[in-house]
């Protein structure tokens, strides 16, 4: 499902760009159906909030889950990343669901997601790109994502890591900075129905409020890199980064429903 022109010009304008009824219904709840057994498990790839019950971020889906693994490979989310990067040669770099659960999900601090892929990972450029999918409906009122819009257009933030406010060490940019980017820009959340898309860059300034409403809101979050930019640190666990640099190549575009009705 390629871009318009009109959506490329908006996405390099805001640094991001909101995708509605990317898919479906019934993909969305064949999605949603895997992650109480996904969250269930006892493994480090389930970081969970400071009080060790809820889920905060479930990461290496698509290693753990075989719906995911179609997910990280289907033509909806493949197509506009090699559209935007003008490079075909993508690969698996991060896969996971951010949950923030009702009542309770923490914040993401104000940050941008180069500074962590450069001091972590040694990516030497900002061409990641995050493709998300809506597993809730997303209002104002269950922490939505909050973009700077523009940010990414201002030069790289200052940042310092944080490994105190969450339980996800996280390099954040100081509010000065902030205060700074908004003057220029403006504050915009990423709202829209369950199945919604969302495609944002590398340096685009973001974080998220706490979750005090009665409903959840969980996140499909899928990053592709250009192979010709992969990590060359390894400082962090391969559920975290991947380290199989092997090019997507993308499924056919039933290929959630379809798979599931085979394996049926």
């Amino acid at each position: 499902m390629r871009l318009t022109e009109a959506e490329l010009d908006q996405f390099r304008r805001d640094g991001f760009l909101v995708r509605p009824n990317l898919f479906t219904p019934a993909e969305v709840a064949l999605l949603r159906a895997q992650l109480a057994a996904l969250f269930d498990e006892e493994t480090p790839a389930n970081i969970r909030e400071k009080d060790r019950r809820e889920v905060r971020t479930s990461m290496g889906l698509h290693l753990r889950n075989p719906v995911y693994a179609r997910l990280v490979r289907h033509p909806r989310l493949f197509e506009p990343a090699a559209q935007i990067l003008n490079d075909e040669q993508l690969y698996v770099m991060q896969v996971k669901v951010n949950v923030k659960a009702a009542f309770g999900g923490d914040l993401w601090q104000w940050h941008y997601d180069f500074a962590t892929h450069h001091q972590e990972d040694g990516i030497a450029q900002p061409l990641p790109l995050n493709l998300h999918v809506f597993l809730d409906d997303v209002s104002e009122f269950n922490g939505p994502l909050w973009f700077i819009r523009g940010s990414h257009r201002k030069g790289p933030a200052p940042t310092a890591l944080d490994t105190v406010t969450t339980s996800y060490p996280l390099w954040t940019v100081p509010n000065s900075a902030v205060a700074s980017l908004v003057e220029e820009g403006s504050i915009v959340s990423a709202t829209g129905p369950a199945g919604t898309g969302l495609i944002f860059g590398d340096t685009l300034v973001h974080g998220s409020p706490p979750n005090m409403s009665p409903w959840p809101r969980r996140i499909f979050s899928l990053i592709l890199n250009p192979v010709a930019n992969q990590q060359t640190r390894f400082k962090r666990p391969d559920y975290q980064h991947h380290r199989d640099f092997t090019p997507v190549v993308p499924l056919a575009d039933d290929c959630l429903t379809a798979g599931n009705r085979q394996k049926a």
